[in-house]
């Protein structure tokens, strides 16, 4: 049993309401509940009965709010959903402490059984990249299509700015973070995480880093933040050990669903030069590189992605009868 598997002791059953998720414009959000787990799931209702299901899962620290913008997109290929993973945006924590590469992926998997929406259109950015690859590994029958966004795959030399999170996965140093960091206003944080995450933080527009402040604030208040973003770190670190066919570049070569791999030229949390590996690795890829781009493409190019896998869907000839004939 790997460490992010531990029973969790710290506010794992404690779910407050300490203020309202933002909710885009044709955006809904509902709670579903499994055992021992509760997802927030946002979608987009489809331009028209018919169309194939989607899911979208967001990175470290992130949430279903990081697809919004790209859901809109594709709202006429797609019936788009995106879920919170555990510990993250407005899902509570898993009731097990279950925050590695392995838990969240299960949790993607148990929704989509219960929902039965598989196969799906899967994507995933960053974390979410890592479980995606998951899932399309061991569940092949869930998925349809992988688009991969910056995803978390090993890597021997580790990018520069992806060594706080590392670092943030070692036992103690989340609570000396906060300590360290408790006077900074989420004003300061979100400028931190853009400057981190955006190949150029000036495509943020006013109103777009207004809200992210406020989802800031509102994830500050929640007991167990920090706790979800160590112990998910920590989940990303045990990953990337992992040898043999639990490996993630295993996984990756056993995956059957035609895949879109995208990756920014100016990432500074996953490395550029990953993107030739990668499409060795998946063995039905095709390869997008977005030279300005950081870390969250569908978020500073969400028409350069949605271009990208609205021709993944024409290539693969994976639209349905009713959107083939549109």
């Amino acid at each position: 049993m790997s460490s992010t598997e531990l029973p969790h002791a710290l506010a794992a059953t404690v779910t407050p309401r300490v203020g309202a998720v933002r909710v885009a414009a044709g955006e809904r959000l509902r709670s579903v509940t499994l055992s021992g787990l509760t997802l927030n799931v946002r979608s987009r209702p489809p331009a028209r009965e018919g169309l194939p299901p989607a899911l979208y899962i967001h990175g470290l620290g992130g949430s279903s709010q990081n697809w919004s913008e790209l859901m809109l997109r594709l709202e006429d290929v797609v019936d788009g959903e995106a879920v919170d993973l555990p510990g993250f945006g407005d899902s509570p924590p898993p009731d097990d402490g279950d925050y590695s590469v392995t838990g969240h992926a299960r949790a993607v998997i148990r929704y989509l059984d219960a929902q039965a929406r598989g196969p799906v259109h899967l994507f995933g950015n960053s974390l979410g990249g890592a479980v995606a690859t998951r899932v399309a590994a061991v569940r092949p029958d869930l998925v349809r299509t992988l688009t991969l966004i910056s995803p978390a795959l090993p890597e021997l030399r580790v990018q520069r700015g992806a060594v706080p999170t590392a670092l943030l996965a070692l036992p103690g140093v989340s609570m000396l973070f906060t300590r360290m960091t408790r006077g900074w206003t989420a004003e300061q944080r979100v400028r931190g995480v853009m400057q981190l995450c955006y190949g150029d933080p000036r495509r943020v527009s006013a109103e777009g880093f207004r809200a992210a402040v406020e989802e800031m604030e509102r994830r500050l208040q929640l007991p167990y933040f920090w706790d979800a973003m160590a112990r998910s770190a920590r989940g990303i670190v045990n990953a990337y050990t992992l040898g043999g066919q639990h490996g993630l570049w295993r996984q990756a070569e056993r995956v059957l669903a035609p895949t879109q791999l995208i990756y920014g030229g100016r990432d500074q949390l996953v490395a550029y030069r990953m993107a030739q590996r990668a499409a060795r690795a998946f063995r039905d890829s095709r390869l997008l590189t977005l030279p300005d781009a950081g870390h969250v493409a569908m978020m500073e190019y969400p028409e350069a992605v949605a271009k990208a896998f609205r021709e993944l869907l024409a290539e693969t000839g994976a639209r349905t009868d009713v959107d083939a004939g549109s």
